[in-house]
């Protein structure tokens, strides 16, 4: 037998993304971010509310992703429950250290082991309360030790957690368990 709920955002995995800018003062900020995903081959796109990340993206135009893995999680979910407004070094409280990107003006945290750089491509049901964001992704950064032998990024190394919506929690995402676009084949070739 089958449970209803009643319609909720439980759509699931959800990234636990930070998303880098920086202030008019200069300093690095970042906040949590869960609602967003691959918009098409080299964009993405974000669900902003009214935060300081969405004013320093309105006012330059470009930011940073990276996401969260199981070392940074504490981080990354302080990021998330302090404003910007009322904490404006709350990078510097994360313990997070970074580097201006190089092809965006926005940070890019060491502690995280993969980066996309992103330039807003278009804003979408812009309000007082927010908007939607698609970006272009300009460049990935990707630490070396986060590399496979094929020499593209290792998901598996990362040990990135997605966001349970259900509980309010963090899970740790776990190991490959197949192959996209073949293993499907047992059942096509039947």
């Amino acid at each position: 037998m089958k449970k209803n709920f009643s319609p909720r955002a439980w759509f699931l995995p959800q990234p636990v993304m930070i998303i880098g800018t920086y202030n008019a003062d200069g300093t690095p900020n970042a906040m949590n971010a869960a609602w967003c995903g691959q918009w098409d081959a080299k964009q993405i796109m974000v669900s902003l509310g009214a935060h300081v990340t969405t004013e320093n993206i309105n006012r330059d135009g470009v930011f940073t992703v990276t996401f969260a893995t199981e070392e940074t999680l504490v981080a990354s979910d302080y990021v998330g429950i302090v404003s910007g407004k009322k904490q404006p070094d709350k990078v510097a409280r994360a313990g997070w250290k970074y580097v201006k990107g190089e092809n965006v003006n926005a940070p890019v945290f060491n502690d995280f082991p993969m980066t996309l750089e992103c330039r807003v491509a278009e804003k979408l049901y812009e309000s007082e309360t927010g908007c939607y964001l698609i970006a272009d992704i300009v460049n990935i950064v990707t630490d070396e030790r986060y590399l496979a032998a094929d020499g593209k990024p290792d998901v598996e190394k990362m040990k990135l957690i997605t966001f349970d919506p259900v509980h309010n929690g963090y899970i740790a995402l776990g190991k490959r368990v197949g192959d996209a676009f073949s293993a499907g084949n047992v059942l096509k070739n039947k």
